[in-house]
Protein backbone atom coordinates (compact mmCIF):
# COMPACT_ATOMS: atom_id res chain seq x y z
CA UNK A 1 0.00 0.00 0.00
CA UNK A 2 1.18 3.31 -0.85
CA UNK A 3 0.47 6.05 1.51
CA UNK A 4 -0.32 9.89 1.13
CA UNK A 5 3.25 11.28 2.52
CA UNK A 6 3.88 14.69 3.92
CA UNK A 7 6.68 15.99 6.25
CA UNK A 8 7.84 18.79 8.60
CA UNK A 9 11.30 19.89 8.73
CA UNK A 10 13.29 22.11 9.87
CA UNK A 11 16.20 23.16 11.98
CA UNK A 12 16.58 21.85 16.12
CA UNK A 13 13.94 24.10 17.91
CA UNK A 14 12.27 25.19 14.58
CA UNK A 15 8.81 24.37 15.66
CA UNK A 16 8.14 21.16 13.89
CA UNK A 17 6.98 19.09 16.84
CA UNK A 18 4.40 21.56 17.65
CA UNK A 19 3.77 22.23 14.00
CA UNK A 20 2.81 18.55 13.68
CA UNK A 21 1.02 18.37 16.59
CA UNK A 22 -1.25 21.07 15.39
CA UNK A 23 -1.83 19.55 11.62
CA UNK A 24 -2.59 16.19 13.15
CA UNK A 25 -5.01 17.99 15.36
CA UNK A 26 -6.86 20.11 12.76
CA UNK A 27 -6.79 17.26 10.03
CA UNK A 28 -8.42 14.60 12.57
CA UNK A 29 -11.19 17.41 13.17
CA UNK A 30 -11.60 17.03 9.48
CA UNK A 31 -12.27 13.44 9.21
CA UNK A 32 -8.74 12.32 8.16
CA UNK A 33 -7.23 9.19 9.87
CA UNK A 34 -4.02 10.58 10.41
CA UNK A 35 -0.74 8.80 10.99
CA UNK A 36 2.83 10.03 11.88
CA UNK A 37 6.45 8.91 11.90
CA UNK A 38 8.97 10.62 13.74
CA UNK A 39 13.19 10.42 13.27
CA UNK A 40 14.32 10.61 16.53
CA UNK A 41 18.11 10.73 17.59
CA UNK A 42 20.31 7.39 17.50
CA UNK A 43 19.57 6.30 21.68
CA UNK A 44 15.90 7.77 22.30
CA UNK A 45 13.98 5.13 24.42
CA UNK A 46 10.19 4.78 24.99
CA UNK A 47 10.53 2.02 27.41
CA UNK A 48 11.20 2.31 30.76
CA UNK A 49 14.13 0.50 32.85
CA UNK A 50 12.44 -1.90 35.14
CA UNK A 51 9.53 -2.84 32.60
CA UNK A 52 8.99 -6.03 32.01
CA UNK A 53 9.05 -4.93 27.93
CA UNK A 54 12.63 -3.48 28.90
CA UNK A 55 13.72 -6.59 30.77
CA UNK A 56 12.47 -8.64 27.74
CA UNK A 57 14.75 -6.09 25.36
CA UNK A 58 18.00 -6.51 27.35
CA UNK A 59 17.30 -10.32 27.16
CA UNK A 60 18.26 -9.85 23.94
CA UNK A 61 14.62 -10.12 22.05
CA UNK A 62 14.82 -8.38 19.05
CA UNK A 63 11.06 -7.38 18.27
CA UNK A 64 8.83 -6.75 21.57
CA UNK A 65 5.01 -5.69 21.42
CA UNK A 66 3.20 -4.37 24.47
CA UNK A 67 -0.93 -5.00 23.63
CA UNK A 68 -3.81 -3.91 25.84
CA UNK A 69 -7.15 -2.98 25.58
CA UNK A 70 -6.11 0.34 24.60
CA UNK A 71 -3.10 0.39 22.37
CA UNK A 72 -0.38 -2.08 21.10
CA UNK A 73 3.01 -1.00 20.79
CA UNK A 74 6.27 -2.89 18.59
CA UNK A 75 9.38 -1.96 19.62
CA UNK A 76 12.56 -3.47 17.23
CA UNK A 77 15.69 -3.50 18.39
CA UNK A 78 18.32 -2.75 15.34
CA UNK A 79 21.03 -4.66 17.38
CA UNK A 80 23.42 -4.69 14.17
CA UNK A 81 21.17 -3.96 11.53
CA UNK A 82 21.00 -0.44 9.64
CA UNK A 83 18.55 1.70 10.24
CA UNK A 84 15.23 0.94 7.80
CA UNK A 85 14.79 3.58 5.40
CA UNK A 86 11.56 5.89 5.80
CA UNK A 87 9.75 3.63 2.80
CA UNK A 88 10.24 0.77 5.02
CA UNK A 89 8.76 2.45 7.60
CA UNK A 90 5.87 3.21 5.88
CA UNK A 91 5.29 -0.11 4.36
CA UNK A 92 4.42 -0.96 8.52
CA UNK A 93 2.02 1.49 8.94
CA UNK A 94 -1.60 0.61 8.94
CA UNK A 95 -3.56 2.21 6.03
CA UNK A 96 -4.46 5.91 6.93
CA UNK A 97 -5.61 8.94 4.54
CA UNK A 98 -2.33 10.61 5.88
CA UNK A 99 1.01 9.98 7.02
CA UNK A 100 2.89 13.23 8.33
CA UNK A 101 6.37 12.24 8.93
CA UNK A 102 8.42 14.80 10.97
CA UNK A 103 12.32 14.89 10.34
CA UNK A 104 13.61 13.24 7.86
CA UNK A 105 15.39 15.89 6.32
CA UNK A 106 17.64 14.30 3.60
CA UNK A 107 14.25 12.31 2.39
CA UNK A 108 12.16 13.80 -0.95
CA UNK A 109 8.61 13.84 -0.03
CA UNK A 110 6.92 16.81 -0.27
CA UNK A 111 7.63 19.19 2.94
CA UNK A 112 7.38 22.11 4.53
CA UNK A 113 10.05 23.93 6.51
CA UNK A 114 9.25 25.41 9.91
CA UNK A 115 11.34 28.32 11.19
CA UNK A 116 11.42 30.22 14.43
CA UNK A 117 13.57 33.39 15.19
CA UNK A 118 14.41 30.56 18.41
CA UNK A 119 15.82 27.76 16.37
CA UNK A 120 19.18 26.55 16.42
CA UNK A 121 20.11 27.05 13.17
CA UNK A 122 18.16 29.48 10.44
CA UNK A 123 19.63 29.11 7.13
CA UNK A 124 16.95 28.38 5.05
CA UNK A 125 16.26 24.40 3.58
CA UNK A 126 14.72 25.82 0.64
CA UNK A 127 17.43 26.18 -1.74
CA UNK A 128 18.96 23.04 -1.35
CA UNK A 129 15.16 21.32 -1.15
CA UNK A 130 13.16 21.24 -4.04
CA UNK A 131 11.14 18.73 -1.95
CA UNK A 132 10.18 21.60 0.34
CA UNK A 133 7.02 23.11 -1.23
CA UNK A 134 6.21 25.25 1.20
CA UNK A 135 7.44 27.52 4.80
CA UNK A 136 6.08 27.89 8.02
CA UNK A 137 7.28 30.66 9.81
CA UNK A 138 7.34 32.58 13.24
CA UNK A 139 8.49 35.99 11.50
CA UNK A 140 8.71 37.65 8.06
CA UNK A 141 10.56 35.49 5.44
CA UNK A 142 10.88 36.92 1.81
CA UNK A 143 12.42 35.92 -1.44
CA UNK A 144 10.98 32.32 -1.33
CA UNK A 145 9.92 30.60 -4.43
CA UNK A 146 7.33 28.68 -2.12
CA UNK A 147 3.90 29.92 -0.37
CA UNK A 148 4.68 31.38 3.07
CA UNK A 149 2.45 30.65 6.21
CA UNK A 150 2.86 32.33 9.47
CA UNK A 151 3.57 29.07 11.70
CA UNK A 152 0.36 29.61 13.96
CA UNK A 153 -2.10 29.59 10.78
CA UNK A 154 -3.15 25.99 11.26
CA UNK A 155 -5.85 26.00 8.99
CA UNK A 156 -4.40 27.85 5.93
CA UNK A 157 -1.60 25.20 6.44
CA UNK A 158 -3.89 22.39 6.64
CA UNK A 159 -5.24 23.30 3.54
CA UNK A 160 -2.60 23.39 2.08
CA UNK A 161 -1.41 19.91 2.96
CA UNK A 162 -5.17 18.73 1.63
CA UNK A 163 -4.62 20.36 -1.49
CA UNK A 164 -0.82 19.16 -1.90
CA UNK A 165 -1.60 15.78 -1.02
CA UNK A 166 -4.89 15.27 -2.97
CA UNK A 167 -6.93 15.05 -0.27
CA UNK A 168 -8.90 17.76 -1.15
CA UNK A 169 -9.90 15.85 -4.43
CA UNK A 170 -11.42 13.06 -1.89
Amino acid sequence: MTHRVFGITGWKNSGKTTLTERLVTELVRRGWRVSTIKHAHHDFDIDKPGADSFRHREAGATEVAIVSGRRWALMHELRNETEPTLDEVLERIAPCDLVLVEGYKREHHLKIEARRLAAKDRSPLTSNDPSIVAVAADHPVEGEQVPVFGIDDITAIADFVEARTGLAAQ
